[in-house]
């Protein structure tokens, strides 16, 4: 019969090494890759090939041409201005220059400040801002129709 507090057998020891060896590890953070490129690839890139690597509507914006205030926001974006750009355009979509800045965009109500990150390149800046908001209501009133007037008083 084996004592309390001796080590176990060469089996129980290589068991335990396995167990912390298979312990979860710290992650390594995944490199950020779109459509098999990575970030600085991209910004490196002439902007016709990256246009050709985004989806269609977001091409489609590019190629057919931006209008003024579009354009305004586009300038804004590509300079490297340290601030945060304000704009009520929600139909820009995001290229690989703008990762890393900072934009107010209006949502109907207010301006909502967005952080324009690697994800969100090909999709639009409106895509990241909710404008609308969830109806809440609150419970019947007395008065509010015929049939509440006969709902018992708590």
């Amino acid at each position: 019969m084996a004592k309390k507090g001796i080590v176990g057998s060469a089996k129980a020891s290589r068991r335990k090494s396995r167990k912390k060896a298979s312990a979860i590890q710290a992650r390594r953070k995944k490199e950020f890759m779109y459509r098999g490129y990575t970030l600085p690839q991209l910004r490196e890139m002439p902007f016709e090939e990256v246009l050709g690597l985004l989806p269609s509507r977001s091409r489609r914006t590019y190629l057919r041409g931006l209008n003024y205030e579009q354009q305004l926001l586009f300038d804004g974006l590509n300079s490297d201005a340290a601030g945060t750009i304000r704009t009520h355009r929600r139909d820009l979509p995001i290229l690989p220059k703008f990762v890393g800045k900072k934009v107010s965009v209006y949502n109907g109500k207010e301006f909502v400040n967005v952080e324009i990150k690697p994800e969100m390149i090909g999709c639009l800046l409106g895509e990241f801002v909710i404008n609308r908001k969830m109806p809440q209501h609150s419970g019947p009133g007395v008065g509010a129709t015929r049939s509440s007037k006969f709902m018992p008083l708590k």
